[in-house]
């Protein structure tokens, strides 16, 4: 049996740890509170240019845009995977990468190719632990991470794909839909895919296009493109710190719990230990008479 001694000293470790845990969830609130700000600021622009863009999709048959190229048949697939570059945030990385790994077996199954991209250090090192040859890696996908880092990502991938280097490219990171609903999904990115919104005969608002439509929608492809790298580097931020804040809640709580059992246990310690030398004392008394 440990010794009172032992017992303190432990709990005052738990309770160590405790404080740190705290703290980190209390700075993982207030960048959760900061980065999902960011997401639902970006949102309205990102759905207004994906509506403006399904309203012209009527014109997808006669614009000549790259990015619009579907293959007959998809030999090559590209896939980023975007995870964090820290841990102590629950299964926001394993969650991600278990279905990145489902997905590359379920395109090779298929004879595909795939090459794969990893954006966050838990990713990379993942897949070099795996022996899975990385064609690219980002370490700079975190908090500061903004348009810059999505169009330098964008424009890369937008480039394979124009010049045929891949027919696919996928992006598998972790959507945000609220503050209680975070999950790991798979987007396809290109070809892109023009949606189209409401019917010929339904009643809206007229508008009038200056430029032509056909011109305005090849100059919007690209900017929904990046418009969507944005969007999901911004929600992928906005996940991991709420992954983190709950983690971090959940090992406050649990320290919590075990300096109650602690302390309960080294009350019993103390207590035998009293009793041993009342007793004791109590022996050699009656030796003594």
């Amino acid at each position: 049996m440990a010794t009172p001694r032992e017992i303190k000293k432990r709990i005052n470790s738990v309770k160590n740890t405790r404080k740190i845990t705290r703290t980190m969830e209390m700075v993982s609130t207030a960048k959760a509170k900061k980065a999902t700000n960011k997401v639902n600021a970006a949102k309205p622009y990102a759905d207004l240019t994906r509506e403006l863009v399904s309203s012209l999709s009527s014109l997808a048959g006669i614009i000549h845009s790259p990015y619009l190229r579907k293959p007959d048949k998809i030999r090559k697939v590209a896939i980023l995977a975007i995870a964090a570059n820290r841990g102590l945030c629950g299964g926001f990385n394993s969650n991600l990468l278990r279905m990145v790994k489902n997905r590359i077996e379920e395109l090779k199954s298929k004879g595909v190719e795939v090459e794969v991209h990893a954006a966050g250090k838990k990713a990379i090192s993942f897949f070099k632990f795996a022996k899975v040859e990385l064609v690219t890696s980002y370490t700079n996908i975190d908090d500061k991470a903004g348009s810059k880092e999505a169009n330098d990502l964008a424009s890369y991938f937008m480039e394979r794909f124009a010049n045929e280097s891949v027919d696919s490219v996928e992006i598998i990171s972790t959507h945000y839909y609220s503050a209680a609903n975070q999950k790991p999904e798979i987007t396809s990115v290109l070809p892109l895919q023009m949606e189209e919104t409401g019917s010929k005969g339904s009643s809206g608002p007229e508008v009038l296009y200056e430029p032509d439509p056909k011109t305005i929608l090849e100059n919007l492809l690209p900017m929904v493109i990046k418009t969507t790298f944005v969007k999901i580097i911004l929600e992928s931020v906005a996940s991991e710190h709420i992954a983190r804040r709950v983690a971090m809640k959940a090992a406050t709580d649990a320290a919590g719990e075990m300096i109650k059992l602690l302390t309960r246990g080294y009350n019993r310690v103390r207590q035998a230990k009293i009793t041993q030398e009342i007793s004791e004392i109590v022996g050699g008394a009656e030796a003594i008479s």
